[in-house]
């Protein structure tokens, strides 16, 4: 694997920012999460609680999503699939109805978005923390703190390391509701 920088999102803090990296060898993006601030997350989110809706167009949406937008287009254009699963506790809290209600823009840029209850992965060996799995060769855990900072990341390429990722992905996958489809509980 041969890693070579592409950037970083913009306007969002240095230690916390997303970087994105391609995988020279397969082509594949390497986009390490972040924990978005108070000023990215808690100003749209308060405007989401007191009604305010983007009514599934995406040019209505704030600027700070361009360059996600960008990235997801591009790649996509390329023929990568991008797969994003949510496996979520129901009934869901305000917040992550909020992140339900603002898929629509992951999905209109590109990226196949489905949902899964927690009650129904309970049977699925998932690992412990938050990923971005890659290619079939590595992947990026992300460790937090218990008040949701990023304390650590970690890139792994052992075999079983991968199989237990790739495993626990597909059966969330297969069980997962389409986001178009699943309805907030």
């Amino acid at each position: 694997m041969h890693l070579r920088f592409l950037g970083i999102i913009p306007n969002t803090p240095v230690d916390d920012s997303p970087t994105i990296w391609l995988d020279e060898t397969s082509g594949d993006l390497l986009i390490q999460s972040y924990r978005a601030t108070e000023e990215d997350v808690i100003p749209e989110f308060a405007r989401w609680r007191a009604g305010h809706r983007y009514n599934c167009d995406p040019a209505n949406l704030p600027d700070w999503w361009g360059t996600w937008r960008d990235l997801v287009q591009e790649t996509t254009a390329r023929g990568v699939v991008m797969r994003r699963a949510r496996i979520v506790s129901e009934p869901m809290t305000a917040y992550i109805r909020y992140e339900h209600d603002m898929t629509f823009a992951n999905v209109a840029a590109g990226e196949l978005v489905r949902w899964l209850p927690r009650r129904r992965a309970a049977d699925i060996p998932l690992p412990g923390t938050d990923l971005w799995m890659f290619d079939s060769e590595s992947v990026l855990f992300t460790y937090f703190s218990g008040l949701g900072e990023v304390v650590d990341r970690e890139l792994r390429t052992e075999p079983g390391v991968i199989q237990l990722v790739s495993s626990a992905f597909e059966s969330v996958w297969q069980r997962a509701t389409p986001h178009e489809e699943y309805i907030p509980v």
